[in-house]
């Protein structure tokens, strides 16, 4: 673009962001006011054979003048944005001309004593005043749309030219904040069926589509190069069909900001492409805010592992609650420095503070405690990845289970309120290392929260443990290793073609974390609602058609067979656990087995001894012994398996999958 053509654009933009000054426009529509009153006095003194004079016409003008600026000011019809005017605003309009005519028949008849004309020939006069006033107003404001229109809507070969998805209100708003837009030209909406064929909505026609060839006639005749959606609910709706089309025909789908995100200035850079947490994710989950507001409120919160994702999503919310401080702890130094950076620039008021530290170094928590005093703790720092896991079982115990020992140990010595632990489904009749080590975790929190229950212990810290599945987005996903693989070309892989999952968004799991935090009483193992589970291979499809190519052919699907360790589903609850239902039909706690702190203790200390020794085959068989329930799945530990009960067989294997392994438990523990 030459630089001409940037000057000119840019004195483009200055006039059409004040198009007109209210001022003008105020003085424009007092002006036409007074013409309409002297108009209707000089049809009125015509009709009934009254010579009018030059000085009584200068007095009709003065005070139609004055009184009509009066109304305007009063009403503040001026103040409207004109190019943005619909015919909500002929009210306003309307009223203006009554307090105009009223003002005018108080000050004629009235104030002045009009001796010109009669009372019935002043109130004909009114009338044909009303008429010419309200008249000249709506058409000067349509005359003032049209001359915007023409004058400044820039037909630039860098417009897209897109549709926008239904006719609903918010359709039809937006397609009036991207009346200026430089970037996308509205050329119509589009709906699935034929019911509004032919129809017209905010002066642009509806495209109807009963199948694919009908869209793919819309786009070519039309030129149509991406499909906008204007609310969330219409993405679900469309998933598997009109997305589905769009993709195939390598057209963009886009989604608008809501309203509270961008206004009609910043509206192009809001609008972005569809991501695959659009078509994964569900309606958003509602907790209730100002309970959740009220239990964090003027509270020294501690988040560990606030740098991941999980954490580091916590921390912005936490940041919203009003908090007195907030304690940022994780050992991965870059991401805590750039977790700071983005609380210092969105929340420039927090009391926050970032520490580095390891959860499996006692000393070091117990300075955090020690020096800050929480009152409440989120527990989110964890090794999570399931194949890294199975080669490091002695780094997973010492992270997920001494390392959330430590922190709930100075929870209680140093009487916290309560401490939230973040685990996952993959606890549930586990065939990994991660998974048995999260259980190892939440075995031993609940026993201390039941000791400390039962008075066995001295403390008063409640303790919660919070369960779901995988989250769409979260560092090391499957999401963001597909979405590398589609840019390279493919091939994408996926372990296994029945493979699936539950898969939950980052900020609705970790609102659910907070309502659960609330709901609490200690001692409870939450389980989140995580919706229908997701074939990974679906997944895999959606994301390559959301990239524009067609799967199989464009971009290949490779199975590389299961990993080790590695489920072909995960479970949410044991088969012989169940639920009871809370406050929030998102939350169930679960019913599940405790353990006696006592008995449990030394168990622990035995199994941190043979971490820090890295004595890994004793380590895994100190875990398998104190979950019987974990049987290990195409891996090297199934050997250990064997060791231990000769008659686990792949039979049997699947069926302490499926929870029937958990008799070896003795039952009278169970609740």
């Amino acid at each position: 673009m030459s630089k001409n053509s940037k000057i000119q654009r840019l004195i483009r933009r200055f006039i059409r962001q004040r198009y007109l000054n209210y001022w003008i426009v105020l003085s424009i529509d007092a002006f036409l006011s007074a013409i309409s009153s002297a108009a209707a006095y000089f049809v009125v003194s015509r009709l009934v054979r009254v010579d009018s004079t030059l000085k009584e016409m200068c007095c009709i003008l003065s005070i139609s003048f004055l009184i009509s600026g009066l109304a305007s000011l009063a009403l503040n019809t001026y103040r409207h944005i004109i190019r943005y005017s619909t015919l909500k605003d002929l009210w306003r309009t309307a009223v203006n001309v009554l307090f105009k005519i009223s003002g005018m028949f108080v000050a004629v008849f009235f104030v002045f004593n009009w001796k010109y004309l009669t009372g019935n020939q002043l109130m004909l006069c009114l009338i044909f005043d009303a008429m010419f006033t309200a008249v000249l107003m709506v058409g000067v404001r349509v005359l003032m749309l049209v001359c915007h229109e023409a004058l400044f809507r820039e037909k630039s070969s860098e417009q897209e030219p897109i549709l926008i998805y239904g006719i609903n209100e918010k359709s039809v708003a937006l397609k009036l904040r991207l009346q200026d837009s430089t970037r996308y030209e509205v050329i119509g909406f589009c709906i699935n069926g034929n019911n509004y064929k032919s129809y017209k909505a905010a002066g642009l026609p509806i495209y109807h589509f009963n199948n694919e060839i009908y869209f793919q006639r819309i786009i070519e005749q039309k030129g149509i190069k991406g499909v906008l959606f204007a609310k969330q609910q219409d993405i679900y709706k469309e998933r598997d069909r009109l997305i589905l089309y769009c993709g195939s025909n390598r057209i963009k789908t886009l989604i608008a900001p809501g309203i509270d995100e961008a206004n009609a200035n910043n509206i192009n850079k809001g609008i972005r492409t569809l991501k695959i947490e659009d078509l994964l994710g569900r309606e958003e989950i509602c907790i209730n805010m100002d309970e959740v507001m009220a239990d964090f409120r003027n509270k020294t919160v501690l988040v560990t592992g606030a740098a991941g994702s999980i954490g580091g999503e916590l921390c912005r919310q936490i940041a919203t609650l009003g908090v007195k401080q907030l304690i940022l702890f994780d050992s991965a130094e870059t991401p805590l420095h750039n977790i700071q950076l983005e609380l210092e620039k969105t929340f420039s008021g927090l009391n926050f503070v970032s520490i580095i530290g390891d959860v499996r170094i006692k000393a070091r928590v117990e300075m955090v405690y020690e020096k800050y005093h929480p009152q409440i703790v989120l527990h989110a720092a964890a090794y999570k990845h399931v194949p890294l896991m199975e080669l490091n079982p002695c780094e997973a115990a010492l992270v997920n289970v001494i390392g959330t020992r430590h922190v709930a140990d100075m929870a209680v010595k140093y009487e916290v309120e309560k401490m939230i632990m973040v685990s996952t489904d993959k606890v549930v009749n586990p065939t990994n290392i991660m998974g048995a080590s999260k259980r190892l975790a939440e075995i031993y929190i609940q026993s201390l929260g039941c000791a400390i229950e039962n008075k066995k212990l001295n403390g008063k810290t409640r303790f919660i443990t919070t369960r779901f599945g995988n989250v769409l987005g979260s560092n090391g996903s499957v999401i963001p290793r597909f979405k590398e693989q589609i840019e390279n070309g493919g091939p994408v892989t996926v372990t296994h073609p029945d493979i699936i999952r539950f898969f939950m968004t980052i900020p609705e799991a970790c609102r659910l974390v907070l309502e659960a935090a609330t709901l609490g009483k200690g001692n409870e193992i939450f389980v989140f609602e995580m919706g229908k589970p997701v074939k990974i291979v679906d997944l895999a499809k959606r994301m390559i058609i959301l990239a524009g190519y067609k799967p199989d052919e464009d971009i290949r699907i490779e199975f590389t067979g299961l990993r080790p360790g590695e489920k072909l589903y995960e479970e949410l609850l044991n088969a012989d656990e169940n639920t009871i239902p809370t406050n929030n039909k998102n939350i169930s706690a679960a019913k599940v087995r405790r353990y006696e702190y006592s008995s449990i203790v030394e168990t622990y200390n035995e199994l941190e001894i043979l971490s820090w020794q890295i004595k890994i085959d004793d380590t895994v068989r100190l875990m398998k012994q104190m979950i019987p329930e974990f049987i290990s799945q195409n891996s090297k530990y199934c050997d250990i398996d064997k060791e231990l009960n000769p008659n686990v067989n792949g039979t049997k294997k699947r069926i302490a999958v499926e929870g029937v392994y958990q008799l070896h438990f003795n039952t009278n523990n169970e609740i």
